[in-house]
């Protein structure tokens, strides 16, 4: 099953897939993986924090992996996945082809696995004005709508709140 939450910065999306990641992980009685894609090699005591209280807040309900570039890589059969966050994976390989990520998203799809994507909405503001900054966004925006269509279920997620669009 493939299910994405999607929304703009701190509006809860992390918090409800990890609820929905434990509920269908319950029904295998395995316990979830949580992939954090974050790539901390840029030394930003911000993100550090913002990671702290990640893992806080799931507490030991997941087994955690660290993949920043190649998802297929650590995704396995016949368990469930939380891969938090796709905005990181994106900018983690900005460098590289949309192709490339593209080819690795359908490698997930033939996985017979749970796997929930987080996704930041970055795309409802303005073009932005530098080069590198467009091409995340325009690529935030190709790979969301790719995984929305792959997705069984997509939610919407503001203020806390999830609503479900497909």
């Amino acid at each position: 099953m493939f299910i994405l939450y999607f929304g703009g910065q701190k509006s809860g999306k992390s918090k409800l897939a990890e609820k929905k990641a434990i509920q269908l992980a319950k029904k295998t009685k395995k316990k979830p993986f949580y992939i954090a894609t974050y790539d901390d090699s840029y030394f930003d005591e911000e993100m550090k924090n913002r990671v702290k209280n990640h893992k806080k807040q799931r507490k030991n309900n997941f087994s955690t992996i660290e993949e920043i570039k190649n998802l297929p890589k650590v995704i396995k059969d016949d368990e469930t996945y939380l891969i938090d966050c796709i905005s990181m994976w994106i900018l983690n390989n900005i460098d590289n082809d949309l192709k490339v990520l593209l080819k690795q998203l359908k490698k997930l799809k033939k996985r017979n696995s749970n796997i929930i994507f987080v996704l930041n909405d970055v795309n409802s503001g303005v073009i932005p004005l530098d080069k590198i900054s467009r091409k995340f966004v325009d690529t935030t925006g190709i790979i969301g709508q790719k995984i929305a269509k792959m997705s069984d279920e997509v939610y919407e997620v503001k203020l806390g709140f999830s609503q479900k669009i497909k």
